[in-house]
């Protein structure tokens, strides 16, 4: 699995795949869909889709794979392995939404929650298979909603094909458990190898599980915290753990039209930040005015 094409510019999403095999190509084929990482505050959400021929079902099966919360990060890894090995009948297409993708799209003034995206990610894997010429016959998705009306919506986005929702599809059909390991590989990897662009020198790298009730993952969010800039691009700034730290650690932004609320008065300017100081910060500057070459003047 080679992470390289998202690893150079982690801000935006990124789309990775293995070749189809001959086999897929010329044979009726179920594909299983599942993904890694939806409820982290931290990190990307990735997609995975993973497929083979219908008449070969047992043989990845004989793989022995199971749902990738199950395992462990070593047995997910050999998994992977033994997948990627069967190239004769077995291929997979990967999804990786990064964080920045994430939040921007559900901050859109149009309403578009993380179950429209997710939906729209899966269909757009479903499509990409076809695209590559796998002969998709029969699809297994694990559920994001109300199971009936995915699947539904499934069916009226692809009517030749033949649509199975359901909860906790990741352990009920072996497809799925395939695509399952596939993301979770991929997202554990893409986390544990995160390029920060940003300057967290001081900041502990010990962030906890990315999840917004540990409270080392709140704790790491308020360190790494710019007053002006926010968060890191790891961050998925659009959930309310940490927006709950912007509207309490952050500089308050006062707009023109409101100077004359009396609740904006004791509010700090943000020209504030950008003055010179006497004393040393000890937070480095932030990458927006190293990257345009901004310094502080006191006279021109």
């Amino acid at each position: 699995m080679d992470l390289r094409a998202f690893e150079e510019d982690n801000a935006v999403s990124c789309l990775l795949d293995s070749a189809a095999p001959a086999a897929c190509r010329t044979q009726p084929c179920c594909l299983g869909i599942d993904e890694a990482g939806r409820g982290p505050v931290l990190g990307p959400m990735v997609y995975g889709i993973c497929y083979c021929p219908v008449a070969r079902q047992g043989d990845l099966e004989a793989i022995k794979v199971a749902d990738s919360k199950t395992l462990t990060e070593a047995q997910r890894e050999q998994l992977f392995e033994k997948l990627d090995a069967a190239k004769d009948f077995v291929g997979w297409a990967l999804h990786i939404l990064s964080p920045n993708f994430i939040s921007t799209s559900m901050q859109r003034r149009a309403k578009y929650n993380l179950n429209a995206l997710s939906h729209d990610t899966a269909i757009g894997l479903i499509q990409h298979a076809l695209d590559s010429g796998v002969q998709v016959a029969e699809v297994f998705v694990d559920t994001v909603g109300p199971a009936e009306k995915y699947q539904e919506k499934l069916k009226q986005q692809f009517p030749g094909l033949e649509v199975t929702v359901k909860p906790k599809a990741d352990s009920l059909f072996p497809v799925v458990s395939a695509a399952s390991i596939c993301a979770k590989v991929a997202r554990d990897r893409v986390v544990k190898n995160w390029k920060f662009v940003e300057a967290l020198e001081n900041v502990d790298s010990d962030y906890g599980s990315g999840y917004p009730n540990d409270p080392k993952t709140k704790e790491w969010l308020t360190q790494c915290l710019d007053p002006v800039f926010g968060f890191p691009q790891f961050v998925r700034f659009s959930w309310s753990t940490a927006q709950v730290i912007l509207e309490n650690k952050a500089v308050a932004v006062r707009w023109d039209d409101t100077e004359d609320d009396p609740s904006q008065k004791s509010a700090q300017s943000l020209l504030s930040y950008f003055a010179r100081k006497d004393t040393p910060t000890r937070r480095p500057a932030h990458r927006f005015f190293y990257e345009r070459k901004l310094e502080t003047v006191t006279s021109l």
